[in-house]
């Protein structure tokens, strides 16, 4: 296997990365295309920081182990197989797993500070940006935390106002312009989704 190739994928929580990255990966061979997300690399909430309220803030690019990121990365991009145990978010009702990352020919890598990190960004061949309106992005946010994470309704409105939406406006955005292809995720992805597949599946092939 040669140098895989490696998409960067980043937008504001909320634009529907986690779902445009799943419909892209289906279909797909699993052994042709590995993803490596953000979500699994946050440091220990104890180990985060808090804010005036004493509300801990998981939106900062200091809420993720930088360093053990770009190192898997690196062993992946080696051909190296690479283990981490998955990241629950603090949901009692859920059971983290070891989770197996196996080397492949494209790599996708997700999160919010993937363009922030300029030596994870230097790395890059293909930078992608989900766009969608703020409204948007506040019921999405809602309803995964709500379902998925266990968060009450007005932790999710108070960490959206004061944590994600600032770090959105400093840590995301600035960086919609270095983007090689921004889909805007208003209604839905499907154009946006259907070139970059078209483009994956000639990488692999």
């Amino acid at each position: 296997m040669g140098q895989p190739f490696l998409i960067g994928i980043t937008g504001g929580s909320g634009s529907g990365k986690t779902t445009f990255i799943r419909q892209l990966r289906q279909g797909l061979p699993d052994d042709k295309v590995c993803l490596l997300s953000m979500d699994d690399y946050y440091v220990p909430r104890e180990d985060q920081e808090q804010d005036a309220r004493g509300i801990y803030n998981f939106d900062r690019p200091a809420s993720i182990h930088r360093k053990e990121f770009v190192r898997d990365l690196k062993q992946l991009l080696k051909g190296n197989t690479v283990q981490r145990r998955e990241y629950v978010f603090n949901n009692e009702l859920a059971e983290a797993s070891m989770l197996t990352f196996y080397p492949a020919p494209v790599i996708i890598v997700e999160g919010l500070f993937v363009f922030h990190y300029k030596e994870l960004r230097k790395m890059l061949d293909l930078k992608v940006f989900l766009h969608a309106k703020d409204n948007l992005k506040v019921v999405r946010r809602i309803k995964r935390d709500r379902v998925e994470r266990n968060y009450p309704l007005d932790d999710v409105l108070y960490r959206y106002e004061h944590h994600v939406l600032p770090a959105y406006e400093k840590y995301v955005h600035p960086h919609k312009e270095r983007a090689d292809l921004i889909v805007n995720n208003n209604t839905d992805f499907n154009m946006g989704l259907a070139v970059l597949r078209a483009f994956v599946e000639k990488k692999i092939s």
